[in-house]
């Protein structure tokens, strides 16, 4: 997939990807790469979290894959859920890392209203990468989240949130899931070629 032909949409979770975070790093490092802007980090409300997006899409007719952490998978998941057929076309994968269950018991109040989360497949590849040591989502939780969506999936160990946290600031590692990823987009439409 050669990299002019897409852009990427990199959509931080709940209080923002700090400039140490690995979806900074990959804001610098990926060609066509924009965030996608929220107006209240702290305080997320699902309908403008899931504009900002549809917004993010709609403004150039330029295909995208969505890069999303935490929250920002869930936004994914309502938007695929709602969007109008023209912006789910543009969107041609999504890679979701550490999805985060914002209806697990003691889910912080703030994120909440993100619940339910959408059970259906997402109309574009998927791959949902998740850790076995995540607060924000267990195992079991993951990896029915991923079949519920359709997406592939990858567990890694002791990775925690996969954030700056846990110690993953550029996740140069994360890389070989955005190629697996695009390698699936790529294979997907030679078939329907």
């Amino acid at each position: 997939m050669r990299s002019q032909s897409i852009r990427y949409l990199i959509l931080p979770g709940w209080q923002g990807s700090p400039d140490e975070h690995w979806q900074s790093h990959w804001l610098r490092s990926l060609p066509n790469a924009q965030w996608v802007a929220q107006a209240d980090w702290q305080q997320p409300q699902r309908g403008d979290w899931v504009a900002a997006l549809e917004r993010a899409v709609a403004a150039e007719p330029t295909p995208a894959i969505l890069i999303a952490h935490s929250l920002g998978c869930i936004t994914v998941a309502h938007w695929a859920a709602n969007a109008p057929p023209a912006s789910r076309r543009r969107v041609r994968g999504a890679l979701l890392v550490a999805p985060a269950d914002v209806e697990r018991p003691g889910c912080p109040e703030p994120l909440r209203n993100f619940a339910p989360i959408p059970s259906a497949l997402l109309p574009f590849p998927s791959q949902v990468v998740g850790s076995d040591n995540d607060a924000a989502a267990s195992v079991p939780r993951v990896l029915e989240l991923a079949r519920l969506w359709g997406a592939e999936t990858a567990l890694l160990g002791d990775a925690g949130h996969i954030n700056v946290k846990s110690g993953h600031r550029r996740w140069e590692q994360g890389f070989a899931h955005l190629f697996r990823l695009q390698n699936q987009i790529e294979q997907q439409a030679r078939r329907r070629a």
